[in-house]
């Protein structure tokens, strides 16, 4: 990696890099491919939280590269199952785990099984010395049609914060980022981000990180105050368009993931869109 001298630090110093990280590989489900986030120029269509961090962690830093492995629909076995070996080939020094909430939707599972699955593959990169982020989910709130799922997400998200102790990873916090209970972080299916709450996500991760960074807080305009009425007629409308077809796809075994693959198998040097939100 070079680092400019002139311009750089006092006395024509090498400039100190902004953070140790050189190779950032991402691992999730549709959440970290930057579902609802859409962007031209970005690979499959998508930003997202995880291209946005990319874009500020590789800035000073010559030699960074960034692969994301996450693909849409998968559940928590299928991310271990199909990004895990991938992420080591790729021999990162950064890696975020963001995994299960497919998964806690589904009637029975055990949010302690789902841990102890996260808990072993934080142990193999922990191994090789790698940096893993790992994200706790969002509060979906008691007044929401995912309230239903609010107490499994809680306990999950206390056993990953268990695990991040133990093996002294970094905590994602979702659950504690009150902006994201503004309607307009989320996309008209409320399960994916729109541009705005991928935004505050990147924030979110760098300030985890310490790392600088440009991306300031946006603040959107309050929406009017809905009567309850009205809020549960459009909660039914969300179940019917979004909720219960997703639902009928897990009954009928079809692929969640629809065909799709990682929008970034390889690690390589970031091309920033023209002009980045």
């Amino acid at each position: 990696m070079r680092f400019e001298t002139e311009g750089g630090g006092a006395g024509g110093q090498p400039r100190v890099p902004p953070h140790s990280w050189h190779r950032f590989v991402a691992m999730g489900d549709s959440f970290t491919e930057g579902l609802d986030d859409p962007e031209p120029l970005s690979p499959g269509g998508y930003r997202g939280w995880a291209d946005r961090v990319a874009e500020e962690l590789s800035i000073g830093v010559d030699d960074f590269a960034y692969a994301n492995l996450a693909v849409r629909g998968q559940v928590l076995h299928q991310v271990f199952e199909t990004q895990l070996g991938h992420a080591l080939a790729l021999k990162p020094d950064l890696v975020s785990l963001q995994a299960g909430g497919n998964d806690l939707f589904h009637p029975g599972v055990d949010p302690d099984r789902l841990a102890a699955e996260v808990e072993n593959a934080v142990e193999i990169f922990g191994e090789r010395g790698v940096s893993v982020l790992i994200f706790v989910g969002p509060d979906s709130g008691k007044a929401t049609v995912l309230g239903q799922f609010r107490t499994k997400i809680a306990i999950y998200n206390e056993n990953l914060r268990g695990i991040a102790e133990h093996h002294g990873a970094l905590i994602a916090d979702l659950w504690s980022m009150t902006e994201l209970h503004d309607p307009e972080m989320w996309s008209p299916d409320r399960l994916h981000p729109s541009s705005i709450g991928h935004h505050a996500v990147a924030s979110m991760v760098l300030n985890t990180l310490k790392v600088p960074h440009v991306l300031e807080p946006r603040l959107p305009k309050p929406l009017p105050v809905k009567s309850w009425r009205q809020a549960r007629a459009e909660d039914i409308v969300w179940a019917r368009n979004y909720l219960v077809p997703w639902v009928v796809r897990g009954i009928r075994h079809e692929s969640p993931t629809g065909g799709h693959s990682a929008k970034r198998p390889l690690a390589a040097p970031l091309k920033l869109p023209e002009s980045p939100q």
